[in-house]
């Protein structure tokens, strides 16, 4: 591993703490710097693999800042136990990467950053939802192309989302905001599926049809779905932000792709395994009014035969947190869970993360998801 790979911060600090790809901005620097912390920072632009990272870990390291494209496992955790380390935080909301129950059983607390992202994601969702509703990929590529000669009354026809019915897969914080984004900027139905319902997405919806009716515009409807396949069968639109588990691998395949209207819009930004990728390329070949749009695949930064060759398909590389304020203020809270823990902080027991992006923010870890199983104590207003 070359050593000119790696940046130090503060060479001194009694505590040493491995970050394994440079993060934007560099407060989150400071943050650990003040917590008396040495910040090796890998600069290159390879991913370090297992053996690297335990070899730069070593016989010391205090704690981690860690990727999503790492595979954080048993015998990751188990290194960084014998290295006397207390804590990994996860630069990303999203973790499946890690093996939560190793990384308990080895007593090391683990983070990841959620909150921050929520706008940014959604508003990429809203983007992938336009350009492929629109055929904005398939338009940009033709007049590259040099094939425009005249304005066309026929030319690349798409769809027009103001009243359509939306349906939306997790309905949590960004899959909500999406939600807020379509209904009240398009004006479109919300039809949701969520393990649990969602009283507060209803009652907005059901506030903002009373603004509507109020100017005489049609109202807007929001209601949850009793099964995911009448969500498919219903919507002219689908936007995937569910988490990626054993129950939600290949959610969407070709038996559950046949259920949608023919014309339908397919969009993802949460995990790419959540659809059968290799069954969309054959959906979206035999299905040619049909659209998808995608930020996220099965193995990164590979696509499944056939995906890129497909003008149905609108392709981002993975930017779906990819604005500077969310990206810096995701490194902020990785390093708020690092130096928290390693600080001996309470955990933060509450959804609202903004205030560690203030210039004084809680004595508390952001986000730590074993807290409970760690028996770490939880964070308690004062005054």
């Amino acid at each position: 591993m070359n050593s000119d790979n790696w940046r130090i911060a503060n060479p001194d600090g009694k505590k040493r703490i491995i970050v394994t790809r440079d993060l934007p901005g560099d407060r989150w620097v400071d943050i650990l710097v003040a917590a008396g912390c040495r910040v090796e920072i890998f600069t290159g632009t390879a991913d370090l693999s297992p053996d690297e990272i335990r070899q730069r870990m070593g016989s010391r390291c205090d704690g981690v800042i860690g990727q999503l494209v790492e595979a954080w496992n048993e015998s990751l955790f188990q290194a960084l136990q014998g290295a006397g380390g207390k804590v990994y935080s996860n630069y990303a909301v999203g973790f499946n990467n890690i093996d939560l129950a190793a990384a308990t059983r080895r007593g090391i607390a683990v983070g990841n950053t959620p909150g921050v992202l929520t706008g940014a994601t959604a508003e990429l969702a809203v983007a992938l939802t336009l350009a492929a509703a629109r055929r904005i990929g398939e338009a940009e590529r033709y007049l590259r192309a040099g094939k425009w000669e005249r304005w066309l009354p026929h030319l690349f026809l798409g769809t027009q989302l103001r009243g359509k019915t939306v349906g939306i897969i997790g309905a949590g914080r960004i899959g909500t905001a999406y939600a807020r984004m379509m209904m009240e900027g398009h004006k479109t139905d919300i039809i949701y599926y969520s393990l649990h319902p969602k009283p507060a997405l209803e009652e907005l919806a059901a506030a903002y049809s009373r603004f509507l009716a109020a100017r005489r515009e049609p109202p807007v409807v929001c209601r949850r779905a009793e099964a995911v396949e009448d969500l498919l069968r219903e919507a002219d639109c689908v936007s995937i932000h569910t988490p990626l588990d054993d129950s939600t691998r290949h959610l969407i395949n070709a038996e559950r792709l046949a259920l949608m209207k023919p014309d339908a819009v397919l969009v993802n930004t949460s995990r790419g395994a959540v659809i059968d990728e290799a069954a969309l390329v054959d959906h979206c070949r035999r299905h040619p009014q049909f659209r998808a749009a995608l930020d996220v695949y099965e193995d990164e930064p590979a696509l499944v035969p056939g995906l890129a060759d497909l003008e149905n398909v609108v392709l981002v590389p993975h930017i779906g947190s990819a604005t500077r304020w969310a990206r810096e203020g995701m490194a902020i809270l990785a390093a708020c869970n690092v130096a928290g823990v390693l600080a001996g902080r309470p955990a933060w027991n509450r959804p609202d993360i903004d205030a560690f992006l203030e210039a004084d923010p809680p004595p508390a870890a952001p986000s730590i998801l074993n807290a409970e199983a760690l028996n770490l104590p939880l964070f308690k207003a004062t005054g």
